[in-house]
């Protein structure tokens, strides 16, 4: 085992600190209040604010910080940040949402907001900024236009992490800081995805491995649309994975507790600097990230970063062209490394990959580990 020392300071959070809203509910304190039932999407936000994943924010956006991030992708105060998060209620709702409200998930008490402002937004404006699109085909506009009239903002805080169906996987930013701290890495390269690794996310992974000192795995288990491989797939996928092929003491297996927004290019930066807040130096992003359909082009979510200074960023960005199987190459390559045409190559886009593990066929081992593709053929025949 390698023991690294001499370790540097991590990455500063954004904004400089990291926030921290968690402590436990106090015996009485939510009796006579009123009550606010949260989506899966608005839990998962609660949750990524108060542990200080979404660091600077202290909760819910007011309509400055939300009009100047759909305007200019930064809050108020000028700090990057590119996606409104936003607790949408419908206006029965706001007319009881006055002072402090108690956040439930199934009734049950999982937090607290301190309600500073309602405001009504222009939701087709929203949708064309963020999503680039008015489309309600899109998930991420459906989800918006389906949401509620008045948006709550304020101050949150979590009672409690919800370590969920992946407790040895789920860490905060500050127990993962911890963990690199520990492990005495002194650059960590983060890499984001929603789907299960197949051999071209392993050559970039291994690829920012060879200029960083650890590998910060970070799944998204959040809410996905309902095609997407299911979260407890594709986590044991990664841990056949990260068992037999890559080595322990430089890989940290952690999940991403953040809903997908499927906002594409504004949805890169925030998912670069919220690995920040969990203590990356690195971020890969590769072709169409955190893309759905054909809404986004293939490099608009590493074009993006250009309105920024790395400075301001505080992560440096690994940017990747398309990776993929060439049969006459016979290995790994990318479109800057191949001299040859579409057809010797093998790609399998996530539907194609999906419908082959749905009929029971057995996918290329060009394309990803057996180990694998064995746990994605199990988990498909359990859902039937």
């Amino acid at each position: 085992m390698t023991i690294l020392t001499n370790t540097a300071t991590l990455p500063t959070p954004l904004g400089g600190s990291l926030v921290h809203r968690v402590r436990h509910l106090h015996e009485g304190e939510t009796r006579g209040l009123p009550t606010l039932e949260l989506s899966d999407r608005a839990h998962a936000d609660l949750e990524m604010i108060a542990t200080g994943a979404y660091s600077p924010l202290t909760g819910f956006l007011n309509s400055a910080d939300y009009a100047s991030v759909i305007e200019r992708m930064r809050l108020s105060n000028g700090t990057p940040w590119s996606l409104p998060i936003t607790l949408m209620v419908s206006r029965d709702e706001a007319a009881q949402a006055h002072g402090t409200v108690v956040l439930t998930r199934e009734g049950r008490p999982v937090g607290l907001l301190e309600v500073q402002e309602q405001y009504t937004p222009d939701k087709a404006h929203e949708a064309r900024e963020v999503y680039r699109t008015a489309d309600a085909a899109h998930p991420g506009v459906a989800a918006l236009y389906a949401a509620g009239e008045v948006y709550l903002g304020g101050p949150v805080t979590l009672f409690e992490v919800p370590r969920g169906a992946f407790p040895r996987h789920h860490r905060t930013p500050a127990e993962v800081r911890e963990v690199i701290e520990a492990r005495g890495w002194r650059s960590t390269v983060a890499f984001q995805t929603r789907n299960p690794i197949h051999r071209a996310h392993e050559y970039l992974q291994k690829v920012a491995l060879e200029l960083v000192d650890g590998l910060l795995l970070h799944p998204l288990v959040g809410s996905t649309k309902g095609d997407d491989v299911p979260a407890d797939v594709r986590v044991q996928a990664y841990e056949v994975l990260l068992d037999k092929y890559y080595p322990r003491e430089r890989t940290l297996l952690s999940v991403y507790p953040a809903a997908m927004r499927y906002a594409g290019p504004r949805e890169a930066i925030v998912h670069a600097l919220s690995r920040r807040n969990y203590g990356a130096s690195h971020f890969i992003v590769g072709r169409d990230h955190a893309g759905v359909g054909s809404y986004y082009g293939t490099y608009e979510a590493q074009e993006i970063f250009s309105h920024f200074s790395e400075e301001e960023l505080g992560i440096k960005i690994l940017k990747f062209e398309h990776t993929f199987y060439c049969r006459t190459c016979s290995q790994l390559v990318s479109p800057r490394t191949c001299p040859h045409d579409g057809s010797h190559h093998l790609v399998l886009s996530g539907t194609r990959v999906r419908e082959l593990l749905r009929a029971g066929q057995p996918l290329p081992g060009e394309f990803t580990r057996p180990e694998v593709a064995e746990v994605l053929r199990e988990g498909y025949s359990r859902l039937g």
